[in-house]
C-alpha cells in the first residue's frame, strides 16, 4: 500500500522553488493555472513537480508483461496534440476492480484510500494521431472496446519496457500510477455498457446529443468521460480522440449547460437555501437564492495548500455567469464545470429556479490534487444533504459566518452573485419577506 508523503514545513518550501516560482505562488498566479496552462512560462509545473519528487513508487511490477482485471478503465494523454497516447489501466490483481476508477464512490473516502486506488493502475501507452479512432490499429480498437464496458474485464499486457514512474497527479484527472509503452494487448470478454454501444454504434447521432442522451438515462458521469475520451460518439467523420482532462470538463459542460437551460423555466425558489459538505479538509458552502439563474464559483485557498505553498495570506477568486452563460473559459478551470453541473442537478430535481453562488474554502489539510471530481461530486453530497433554510439576506450572511473561518465581508466584496443580491433589490424579496412574516 502507497503511503501519503509527509507534506514539508512551508519553511522548507523555499529550497524547492526558483525565484521566478516564488513569484508566481505569491501573486496568485499558481491558483489560477493549477498546472493546466503553465502561465509561469515554464515547461512544466514547478508545483506539481514538488510532488512527483515526493510521490515516488516501487514500480508496480517487475517484468514485461502484466495481467489483471481493468477498472475498466482508459486514459488519452495531451502532450504532443494531435500525437497522443492512448491505452488502458491496468492494475496487478483480479476481482472486481471497479472501485479502482469510479470517482462517483469514493465521497467519505480519505485521502490515502483515493491515491491507493489510482497507484494500483499501470498505464498501457500506444501513439496514435487523435483522427485514428478507426485506423489505430488492434491496440486502439481494444482499448475503445475496454473504454465501453460496464464492469472489470481481464487484461494481458505487453510492454516495450517495464513499467516505471511515480504516481501521476493533475488538479483535473484523477492519479494513476507508472507507465509504460504496450506492444501487446489481449482483453478477454468485455461486458458492454448497452447505452454507451449503442450511442458508439450510431454514427450519424452527434456527440452533444448522445452525451445528454447517456446522462438521460442515468449512466454515471465518468463513464460517459471515459466513452467520449476515446472517440465513441459523434458522426463518423467527426470522431477523434479526445485527452481525458479535456473529455471531463467537455461533458461536465455539456451536461452543465443543458440543465441551466432547463431549470431557466421553473420557479423560483421560496426560501434561501445552504447546503454544506467537507472533504479533504475541504469546505463547501452552496448557497441558493430565490433569483433567476446565475452561477458563482469563489475558491479561497489556505497557505500551505496546493496551490499555495508558499503564502501568508489567503488567496481568493472567482467565476460567474448570469442568466445567459458565459463565453469565454471559466479561469478555474474545470472545477467550474463540475460544480455547475452538480447545482443544475440539484435545482431539476426541485424543479426550481435559483441564483447559486458556491464558497469553497481550502484548508491545509488538502495537501494533494486528486482530481476535478473532488469538486462535482462534493458538491453534488453538499445538495443530496438537507438544507438550512432562510427568510433573509442578513441571516443567511450571520449563519455563513459560522460556517466559513473568511470574514464573509471578503467573500461579499469578489462576489458577483451575492453583490447582486445585496444590492439589487427586486419585488421577488418583498414577496420573501411579507411570507416570512405572514409565518410569524
Amino acid at each position: 500500500m502507497l503511503s501519503l508523503p509527509v507534506q514539508p514545513a512551508p519553511s522548507q518550501f523555499g529550497a524547492l522553488f526558483d525565484s521566478d516560482t516564488k513569484a508566481a505562488i505569491a501573486s496568485g498566479l499558481c491558483i489560477q493555472c493549477r498546472g493546466a496552462k503553465l502561465l509561469c512560462g515554464k515547461t512544466r509545473c514547478p508545483i506539481l513537480v514538488r510532488w512527483d519528487s515526493m510521490m515516488k513508487t516501487a514500480p508496480m511490477i517487475d517484468r514485461m508483461d502484466l495481467d489483471g482485471s481493468s477498472p475498466p478503465g482508459v486514459f488519452v494523454g495531451r502532450f504532443g496534440y494531435p500525437m497522443v497516447y492512448v491505452g488502458p489501466l491496468v492494475p496487478p490483481i483480479h476481482g472486481d476492480t471497479q472501485i479502482l476508477d469510479t470517482p462517483e464512490a469514493w465521497i467519505g473516502r480519505p485521502m490515502e484510500d483515493i491515491v491507493q486506488f489510482r497507484s494500483q493502475l499501470v498505464r498501457g501507452m500506444h501513439r496514435v494521431h487523435v483522427h485514428d479512432v478507426d485506423r489505430g490499429g488492434r491496440i486502439v480498437d481494444l482499448t475503445r472496446e475496454l473504454a465501453l464496458g460496464s464492469s472489470p474485464a481481464e487484461v494481458e499486457a505487453g510492454f516495450a519496457r517495464k513499467p516505471h514512474g511515480r504516481v501521476v497527479l493533475d488538479d483535473n484527472v484523477q492519479p494513476f500510477g507508472p507507465s509504460a509503452p504496450l506492444h501487446r494487448l489481449e482483453i478477454g470478454t468485455v461486458k458492454a455498457d448497452p447505452n454507451l454501444e449503442r450511442a458508439s454504434s450510431d454514427t450519424d447521432l452527434y456527440a452533444k446529443e448522445a452525451v445528454l442522451d447517456l446522462y438521460g438515462r442515468g449512466a454515471p458521469v465518468s463513464r460517459i468521460q471515459r466513452a467520449f475520451s476515446v472517440g465513441a460518439f459523434g458522426l463518423e467523420k467527426n470522431r477523434k480522440f479526445v485527452p481525458t482532462r479535456w473529455s471531463i470538463t467537455a461533458v461536465d459542460d455539456t451536461i452543465g449547460k443543458e440543465l441551466r437551460e432547463r431549470v431557466k423555466a421553473f420557479p423560483l425558489l421560496n426560501e434561501i437555501r445552504v447546503h454544506e459538505a467537507i472533504g479533504f479538509d475541504d469546505r463547501f458552502l452552496v448557497v441558493m437564492i430565490p433569483r433567476p439563474w446565475r452561477y458563482e464559483l469563489i475558491e479561497a485557498w489556505y497557505p500551505n495548500t496546493l496551490w499555495n505553498p508558499l503564502g501568508r495570506e489567503v488567496v481568493m477568486f472567482g467565476d460567474h455567469e448570469g442568466f445567459e452563460g458565459r463565453t469565454t473559459y471559466a479561469s478555474i478551470g474545470g472545477c467550474y464545470y463540475a460544480a455547475r453541473l452538480a447545482v443544475g442537478e440539484a435545482l431539476n430535481r426541485d424543479r426550481r429556479q435559483a441564483a447559486t453562488v458556491i464558497l469553497r474554502e481550502t484548508h491545509p489539510g488538502y495537501i494533494m490534487p486528486v482530481g476535478v471530481w473532488n469538486v462535482r461530486e462534493h458538491v453534488r453530497e453538499a445538495l443530496r444533504r438537507p438544507s438550512r433554510t432562510f427568510a433573509t439576506m442578513a441571516e443567511t450572511l450571520a449563519y455563513l459566518r459560522t460556517r466559513l473561518d473568511i470574514p464573509m465581508e471578503r467573500y461579499v466584496r469578489i462576489s458577483e452573485v451575492l453583490s447582486h443580491v445585496l444590492h439589487q433589490r427586486t419585488f421577488d424579496d418583498f414577496d420573501l419577506l411579507a411570507g416570512a412574516r405572514a409565518q410569524d
